[in-house]
């Protein structure tokens, strides 16, 4: 399995109305390859429900990228119910654990 698969298989996880960070999606996989997380979610082929790359933003609570542009980004998460304040997340409240 290459890295973006591994990648994308740590991804899937994350539910509904929750969100994780590229660091944390680089510590899962035991490296520190935090730009490579975002490479590989921004050439992501699988539709959303099944890899949720929307769901990973930056670590200090910014939206980040996304390949079909930022505000899309936005109302995917608040579809979901994720509350976005000054272009930020509140960690506290949404941040998944992933293992």
């Amino acid at each position: 399995m290459n890295f973006s698969e591994k990648v994308y298989k740590v991804i899937s996880r994350i539910p509904r109305g929750k969100v994780s960070t590229y660091k944390a999606v680089a510590q899962a996989l035991n490296c520190k390859a935090y730009r490579a997380v975002g490479n590989a979610l921004n050439k992501n082929p699988y539709a959303s429900h099944l890899v949720p790359c929307h769901r990973v933003i930056k670590a200090n609570c910014e939206i980040g990228g996304f390949a079909s542009g930022t505000r899309n980004k936005i109302k995917m998460l608040k579809k979901e119910g994720v509350v976005i304040k000054n272009s930020k997340i509140d960690l506290q409240k949404y941040f998944y654990q992933l293992r």
